[in-house]
């Protein structure tokens, strides 16, 4: 035992003090942050190109309805137009698209509504487009039945509710909860698990790469055993993690609490307008639907989630999913010789945390599925998308149950890759193959 944790302080104090461990340290708050606002901000920003649509309406029907904006203009064209002449000079013409209406059929509705152009034309487009044509059919629909007043009853009948989800606690305390903010929870940790366990498992399988390809192994395992020295990387490494992950909380809390002063600061000494930047504004930036004015609420709805809890949670299967992971990365490293030749034996253990990342999907809108449920408790999925499970308010039973299973799964791979271990170390010349790793499980 001595002599893991002998090996695992080599690991940690190698890693802690590489220039590589402070860079991303300090830099993947930033990061993380620019992750999650560069979303958003890009699909706020506007394109400055103005879209010139020709339009060859059959019916003269819509030549007021299609309205032209800052980035869309309509051109109406003659009632003789002619398709087929027009894409004779279509680039010429220095048209983006051309837009032909049918004429219309009993019903008031276009029987033919097409668009035509040299390039795709885009789904913004295509949408302005039909959702102004639809609302003018649907309002000549209304008026042909001739009721008095029509626009002000269609204006008190128009309605849209909002839903507030209260949450009961064991004691009958009630606390608001919101299915959007635990759904980005969710995704998050979730996430960051499936990260963790392929950055820090990849560390570990490298760095046997690393030792085998230098020859130093030869010289460790004289005076260590070789699972003792694979057990001291995967627990250094996973110290490091540790490590790393809590300073990435305290930063992250430090530069929240940083911005949120700047920004309370700015918007005191210059109001909404200061804090504008271009293209972007409150108008048109997206935030969660939140009822109720929701976005002042937001820390109302999050004191709903127990964070500690969460983290708890996430240490627990990080830790599971890291250790499970990283005996199989240790073992597939041992077995060859350079990081490209990997990729073969690297597939299946892959393919879990792949299909977990799928079925954390659908974890989102259904928590409580056979599905999430059955993922969430097999070991090689579980670190995942139980992650997922756990803001929804997983009972206590299926996450112990899902964490046994974990940890005792741990212990059997563990056992396995040992022994694969043990003997891919001190292998060198040749590519082993799945039935001969299958022989070195069997030594004895």
């Amino acid at each position: 035992m001595s002599k893991i944790f002998l090996v695992a302080k080599r690991e940690f104090s190698v890693r802690v003090h590489k220039k590589s461990f402070f860079v991303l340290t300090l830099l993947a708050p930033v990061l993380l942050a620019l992750l999650a606002t560069m979303p958003i901000i890009v699909m706020s920003l506007k394109s400055s190109d103005v879209n010139v649509v020709a339009v060859v309406d059959d019916a003269r029907s819509f030549d007021t309805v299609l309205v032209s904006d800052q980035t869309l203009r309509f051109v109406m064209l003659k009632e003789d137009a002619n398709v087929a002449d027009l894409r004779q000079n279509f680039d010429a013409l220095g048209y983006y698209a051309l837009l032909h209406i049918g004429a219309l059929n009993d019903a008031g509705e276009p029987q033919m509504l097409k668009f035509y152009s040299t390039k795709q034309v885009s789904l913004e487009v295509q949408q302005k487009v039909s959702g102004m044509l639809s609302r003018e059919v649907e309002q000549r629909k209304l008026h042909a039945y001739n009721i008095p007043q029509l626009e002000q009853i269609m204006q008190d009948v128009r309605v849209k509710l909002h839903t507030n989800t209260v949450k009961w606690g064991d004691n009958g305390a009630e606390q608001n909860t919101h299915a959007g903010i635990a759904m980005g929870i969710s995704y998050a940790f979730a996430f960051l698990i499936y990260m963790f366990i392929f950055m820090f498992g990849s560390m570990v399988m490298r760095g046997v790469i690393e030792e085998k390809v230098n020859r130093i192994v030869e010289v460790i395992v004289s005076s260590v055993k070789p699972f003792e020295l694979m057990m001291g990387k995967i627990l250094g490494v996973a110290a490091v993690g540790l490590l790393q992950f809590a300073l990435w909380i305290v930063l992250t809390l430090l530069l929240v609490s940083v911005l949120g002063v700047f920004f309370s600061l700015s918007g005191l000494a210059g109001g909404a307008e200061s804090l504008a930047m271009p293209g972007l504004s409150a108008g048109n930036l997206p935030v969660p639907n939140l009822p109720n004015g929701g976005e002042l609420h937001l820390l109302s709805y999050l004191s709903g989630f127990n964070f500690a809890w969460i983290i708890t949670c996430f240490v627990l299967f990080f830790l599971g999913g890291y250790l499970l992971y990283s005996s199989l990365f240790a073992a597939v490293g041992s077995a060859v010789e350079a990081e490209s030749d990997t990729q073969q034996l690297m597939m299946p253990i892959t393919i879990p945390l792949i299909l977990a990342i799928f079925v954390m999907l659908n974890t989102f809108q259904y928590p409580d599925s056979a599905l999430s449920f059955w993922f969430s408790i097999i070991p090689f999925t579980s670190p995942v998308v139980m992650m997922a499970r756990i803001p929804f308010d997983v009972p206590a039973w299926q996450v112990a149950l899902s964490l046994g299973l974990l940890y005792a799964t741990f212990v059997g791979i563990v056992w396995v890759s040992g022994r694969i271990y043990r003997v891919g170390i001190l292998m060198y010349g040749k590519k082993p193959s799945f039935k001969e790793m299958w022989k070195w499980i069997r030594y004895k």
